[in-house]
C-alpha cells in the first residue's frame, strides 16, 4: 500500500472521526471502573499480546492462530485512548470479538522499545511510528493475513486498513468486522461498506445504535 493511498483514505474518514471525537466526552459517565495501565502509563487490555516485537514472527503467529494482526498505537495521557478503553473495550461484545479474531499488539507513539519491522529493520517504537506515518492516537493498524505478502515490506506497505482517532462503539466494532471479513477487498470505502452492513443488520431485525 502506498503513502498516497493512505492519505486519500484518511480524507474519506475525517467526517466520521471528527463527529465521533467531538461527542466522546459525553461517554465518560459510562466508564467509572478502575483501569489498568502499563509501565508506560498506557491503558491496558489483558488480551493484548506480549511478544518480542519481531513483526514477521507476530504475523506468522497470528496466522497460525487463525487471527488477523492489529497494532494499537497509543500515548500516555491521551484522552481518546482512554475513551476507547473505558467505553468501547469495556463492552464484552466488542472486547470478545476482537480477542477472538485479532492478535493485538500495543505500541507507544513515543516509546523506546525495539521493534523489527516486516522487512527486518529494527528501531524504537517512536521511530517506527514516524516510518509508518502514525501521527496521532489512538490509531489502529491492520495488516495482511498472508506472511508472504509482508515479506521485505515496511508495515505501511503491508497494511490493509487504518482506524484513525476515536470512533463510537458501533463504528469501532465494525471496522474490525470490516477487516475480519475482508470487506476492504470488495468495498475500499469503509463508510459505503458500513452503510450497507447497517442496513443488512436492520433487515435481520437487529438493533443498530450508531451513536
Amino acid at each position: 500500500m502506498t503513502g498516497p493511498a493512505i492519505d486519500r483514505r484518511q480524507a474519506l474518514l475525517l467526517p466520521v472521526i471528527g463527529a465521533a471525537a467531538l461527542a466522546a466526552p459525553a461517554l465518560t459517565s459510562q466508564a467509572n471502573e478502575a483501569t489498568k495501565f502499563t509501565d508506560d502509563g498506557l491503558h491496558f487490555q489483558p488480551w493484548f499480546e506480549n511478544t518480542f516485537l519481531d513483526l514477521r514472527e507476530d504475523l506468522a503467529d497470528a496466522k497460525a492462530k487463525g487471527k488477523r494482526l492489529a497494532i494499537f498505537w497509543e500515548q500516555r495521557g491521551c484522552p481518546y485512548c482512554g475513551e476507547m478503553h473505558k467505553v468501547n473495550l469495556s463492552k464484552p461484545e466488542i472486547a470478545d470479538y476482537i480477542a477472538k479474531n485479532f492478535f493485538c499488539l500495543q505500541m507507544n507513539l513515543y516509546g523506546s522499545r525495539k521493534v523489527k519491522d516486516f522487512d527486518g529493520t529494527e528501531m524504537e517504537e517512536k521511530k517506527l511510528a514516524q516510518r509508518w506515518k502514525v501521527n496521532f492516537t489512538p490509531t489502529v493498524m491492520f495488516f495482511t493475513d498472508d506472511p508472504k505478502e509482508a515479506e521485505g515490506k515496511s508495515g505501511a506497505d503491508a497494511e490493509v486498513w487504518r482506524l484513525l482517532g476515536y470512533w463510537k462503539p458501533f463504528h469501532f466494532l465494525n471496522t474490525f468486522v470490516y477487516v475480519q471479513t475482508k470487506g476492504y477487498e470488495s468495498e475500499p470505502n469503509f463508510q459505503h461498506w458500513l452503510n450497507e452492513y447497517r442496513e443488512k443488520l436492520r433487515a435481520e431485525g437487529k438493533d443498530v445504535s450508531l451513536w
